[in-house]
């Protein structure tokens, strides 16, 4: 459906373009703003006296408006992606998927479901604290007040939310639930073996569970580290290193995105493809330093596997494929000597049939094996490969320097220079035995894979450029098929084969370096050879088939102060140890400055200084932890802002619940798995709406701690999202002046030149472009601006009649009087508008009525079950304007209508259901059904014409498609006589009424 307009109205409405609004020369009891107003302040004021969206739990304080509680009745949870309460307020752009819940969740309660509709607040961030560092006001301050515009701004708008369930990510009592989730991640591991008892395997476990492992023997602890030794001869110290690596919440010293600009860590997922912060834009370094971090990694498979459980967009789930990035290949360990000691590289590879070309092999410039270099150059080392640098340390001291002060995305350019150093060190292909070169480059980062590869320069285009530059050797180990029509002669000193689809050369060995079997993987198809080549692999104790993922462990650490404090203290060793949950919330102490210490933005050396370090009072605590007293030292960075929307979906069911994170009783009845009709295996929220934009970020953390919650047994569902819904966007026209500044887009005027729209403001030229509405665009237009105008329902009807939800639409004010004309319309069907009493008559509706009433009730309960408003609307609509055409309108006919259009239009609706008679609030009253006896249509006629005249005549179904009309239209005689039995050139199909026919001569 178009959006409604000017047009949409009878001959005295479309004289008046302006805002309807109250006049001396008005009737008494016309709807209009002022009655709009009136209306809606009324039924807002009693749906929050009598609770009329009040959702009932199974048991509890929460009941519904009558105080009863669940008793069986079918669930339906829907919600809005948690909103930021931003300063700005909202422009009519954000509130189109909130009104869009709100239609569904009215539509929902009126098929008897017992909804829960709620809306909380994600009040961490960062604007609140860059204004606290501008301003020095406490961020809380900022917030509290921008959450109260937003709280209002949403009531105004008639949203059926049930307000006792609203909470702030920044309520202490929230915040304990977010660091009691953290401890349970920290004190768990992941056991890829465990068998789940939904019949899947891997499963996050208590650490308690894989100390008992160490403790009698049936893990056995690293071996590189601890050869030898038992768990009782470990150290406190030693102990806590060894649980570090297995922990889900873990503290990690790598490669992390040092953001100086912010003066904050950044995940991989808050970087943007140029290397700079999504937020600010400032520039991205890598650097290494202590940080929080959780192993997401653990997950990949699973977040893969179970989103065709998930009734998702097929792009959203494509997206999470990718970002996530789920690889099958080989783990293969090369000696690396030369050093002061023979060392361990570990190197991913989905080709490990090209081990038998591998000639080189390149580290991270921050691989841990170049702490252990030669101490000189041997002699036969080409200057080309020292990089004019007189030993090996100082090549890479210097080398690591100048990839810290490049950004990750400038050094995976794929366009970027391939150069590097040799590092000293040499390699030794587990195979052959064959002693290959490493070089350093940082084009290969410390956090993807090993931050090992192995080099094949035969079958690699970024190999074989790097082997060119610096004189190495290039074996093909894969050649065309022989019916390609390809040879391998094409290739050899000019390009690499790069193909997956060949065969197998140059890879066989009779006595392997490993002095396992021999190996023979000539002749063999890819996949052939590289699942003999695995199997190998594992059998000579040198490597072993591994899936790996593009994701990345999450970077949980912020060096901010407006965010959850971990509830994390360090001993005097240095060692971690969580605060127990009796002492929980850990509460944001005060500080002198908010702002965190960058010193320059541009710099990647500037260090770090959390303002949570500024207040030594609170950093330094006695505490008993079940040892005595002792001191500790708290941990200085905050959480990042996902971490409270990572779960509090969960929170809506009781957020006074001071006992547990979410009952587990009123869990299984909003969201166990299968807990409605509409639910499906996984379980989670019936409806999920918000921006695409949030595809990858928060959808994929929130499904992340969700999983191991569910592992843990806290929750019985897999998956947060049953049903995800991507609103469009609404977009607005912006205008500059000849400087290329916007100016107020309501002050620009147009007018026609030359046969072409000029555009002005202030007298001088303007130009005028198409996208986001936005305070610096100078063309926001707010709810506010629209209350005002026209009242809350037309806001709401315009804004679900612009088009289909899932689309970005363009807004134009000049179109919402369109709204407001059809709503007069019906109200002038119901109430005289000179004495303001009912005029609806009691007598049954003619057929004619009776027809599109059932026709108009069976396409709207389908449209509203699809999520297509606009439809459903335009249908109303046409009923409407048939009622207004009867001498008398039956009650019959309009109660059903009123009854249809008051998921969009509340108030209006509420208002005239009231005036009708009816006691109670409509917004429980049963959704109309309707009677098949009076869903059969009467047939249209369908004119065809030949050369644009006239030459027959169908009577056809209005539902006619085009091809069938098409198809009896050429069939007709008069039209066969005139095409001479040749196909014709052109039809043109306007079904069910027109068909244009150009004949071929």
């Amino acid at each position: 459906m178009q959006p409604m307009s000017a047009n949409d109205t009878d001959s005295t409405d479309s004289k008046n373009p302006a805002p309807a609004e109250a006049s001396i020369s008005e009737p008494q009891y016309r709807y209009n703003a002022q009655m709009a107003q009136t209306i809606e302040h009324k039924w807002q004021d009693r749906w929050d006296s009598e609770g009329t969206f009040w959702a009932a739990n199974v048991k509890g304080h929460l009941s519904d408006g009558k105080g009863q509680h669940a008793e069986g009745a079918a669930p339906y949870f829907v919600i809005d992606m948690f909103p930021y309460p931003s300063g700005k307020g909202l422009h009519v752009g954000h509130p189109l998927g909130y009104i869009a819940t709100d239609v569904v969740s009215r539509y929902h309660r009126m098929k008897g479901e017992n909804v829960l509709h709620a809306m909380g607040y994600d009040a961490f961030g960062l604007p609140a604290e860059q204004y606290a560092v501008q301003t020095g006001q406490h961020p809380r301050i900022t917030t509290e007040q921008n959450i109260k515009n937003m709280r209002w701004q949403l009531h105004r708008m008639g949203l059926s939310f049930d307000d006792r369930r609203s909470f702030a990510t920044i309520d202490n009592n929230y915040i304990r639930w977010t660091q009691w989730i953290f401890s349970r991640i920290y004190e768990s591991w992941y056991d890829p073996d465990y068998q789940r008892a939904d019949g899947g395997t891997g499963s996050a476990r208590p650490i308690s569970e894989l100390v008992a492992k160490f403790e009698n023997g049936s893990k056995p602890l690293p071996a590189q580290q601890y050869a030898g030794r038992q768990w009782a001869d470990l150290s406190q110290a030693e102990r806590s290193d060894v649980l570090n690596d297995y922990r889900l919440a873990y503290i990690s010293k790598s490669p992390v995105n040092w953001c100086p600009g912010l003066g904050t860590v950044l995940a991989n997922e808050e970087v943007t493809a140029e290397g700079r912060s999504e937020r600010g834009n400032y520039p991205v370094f890598q650097r290494e330093l202590k940080q929080w971090s959780m192993r997401i990694t653990a997950y990949g498979h699973r977040l893969i596997e179970d989103l065709d459980i998930l009734d998702w967009p097929e792009k959203v789930k494509l997206m999470q494929r990718n970002w996530i990035g789920e690889s099958h290949g080989a783990s293969v360990h090369f000696q690396v000597e030369g050093g002061d000691e023979t060392q361990d590289m570990e190197v991913y590879t989905t080709r490990p049939d090209t081990l038998f070309g591998a000639t080189f092999a390149v580290v991270s410039p921050e691989h841990h094996l170049l702490r252990h270099l030669p101490q000189a150059w041997a002699d036969d080392i080409p200057q080309s490969w020292k990089g004019g640098y007189a030993t090996p340390g100082q090549a890479i001291e210097a080398y690591r320097k100048a990839a810290e002060a490049k950004t990750a995305q400038d050094r995976v350019d794929e366009g970027g220079a391939k150069t590097g150093i040799f590092t000293g060190l040499y390699a030794i292909n587990p195979i052959t035995g064959a002693k290959i070169p490493v070089f350093t480059a940082d084009y290969v980062l410390m956090d993807y894979g090993t931050g090992a590869i192995m080099a094949v320069p035969g079958g690699d285009q970024r190999d074989y450029d790097f082997a060119s530059k610096y004189g190495l050797p290039v074996i093909y180990t894969v050649q065309p098929l022989p019916d390609s029509g390809d040879s391998l002669d094409n290739y050899r000193g000019q390009a690499p084969f790069v193909s997956h689809d060949g065969i197998v050369i140059n890879s066989s060995v009779e006595s392997t370096y490993a002095a396992a079997d021999a190996l023979s993987l000539d002749g063999l198809r890819v996949d052939d050879a590289i699942e003999r080549v695995t199997a190998w692999l594992e059998s000579a104790g040198v490597g072993e088939g591994k899936t790996s993922y593009r994701l990345r462990d999450w970077l949980f650490s912020r060096q901010r102060y407006w965010g959850e404090p971990f509830p994390v203290v360090y001993d005097e060793q240095g060692l971690p140890h969580l605060i127990p949950d009796s002492q929980l919330p850990v509460k944001l102490p005060e500080v002198p400055d908010y702002s965190p210490k960058t010193f320059d933005p541009e710099d990647a050396d500037s260090e770090p200084e959390a303002p949570l370090s500024r207040n030594q009072d609170w950093v330094k605590v006695t505490l008993d932890l079940g040892d005595g007293p002792k001191t500790y030292y708290r941990d200085t960075n905050t959480m990042p802002n996902w971490a409270g929307s990572c779960w509090y979906y969960m929170r809506y069911i009781d957020p006074q619940d001071d006992q547990h994170m979410v009952d587990p009783d009123e869990f299984d009845y909003w969201l166990g798995p299968n807990h409605n009709a509409t639910a499906g295996e996984s379980g989670g929220v019936d409806l999920y709406v918000g921006g695409v934009e949030h595809a990858v970020l928060h959808l994929l953390y929130a499904r992340f701690w969700h999983k191991v919650l569910y592992d843990l047994g806290y929750v019985s569902s897999k998956e947060p999202f049953h049903k995800l819904f991507n609103q469009g966007m609404i977009q607005a026209y912006a205008y500059t002046d000849d400087r290329g500044q916007y100016v107020p887009a309501a002050e620009v005027e147009s007018h026609e030149e030359g046969g072409q729209t000029v555009y002005t403001w202030q007298g001088e030229h303007a130009n005028r472009e198409f996208g986001k509405m936005g305070k610096s665009l100078k063309n926001i237009i707010t709810p506010d601006d629209m209350y005002a105008t026209y009242g809350a329902d037309t806001f709401r009807l315009y804004e679900m009649s612009m088009g289909p939800l899932d689309e970005s639409r363009p807004w134009n004010t000049r179109n919402v009087i369109g709204g407001m004309r059809f709503l007069q319309r019906l109200w002038r069907n119901v109430i005289d508008e000179g004495d303001g009493q009912v005029k609806v008559v009691d007598q049954e509706p003619d057929e004619a009525t009776l027809k599109l009433l059932n026709r108009t009730i069976f396409d709207v309960t389908a449209e509203m079950e699809g999520m297509r408003p606009n439809t459903a609307i335009s249908k109303l609509i046409v009923l409407n304007n048939h009622l207004t055409g009867l001498k008398q309108v039956p009650r019959a006919a309009v109660e059903p209508l009123i009854l249809m259009l008051a998921p969009v239009a509340p108030h209006i609706s509420e208002e005239l259901w009231s005036r009708l008679g009816h006691q109670d609030s409509l917004a429980h009253e049963t959704w109309p059904t309707y009677d098949e006896r009076f869903l059969g249509q009467d047939s249209v006629t369908a004119v065809v014409q030949v050369k644009g005249k006239v030459r027959g005549k169908l009577q056809v179904s209005p539902d006619i498609s085009a091809d069938e009309l098409q198809a009896q239209a050429l069939a007709l005689p008069a039209v066969q006589e005139r095409l001479g039995g040749q196909p014709p050139r052109k039809v043109i199909v306007k079904a069910p009424k027109i068909v244009s026919i150009v004949p071929a001569v």
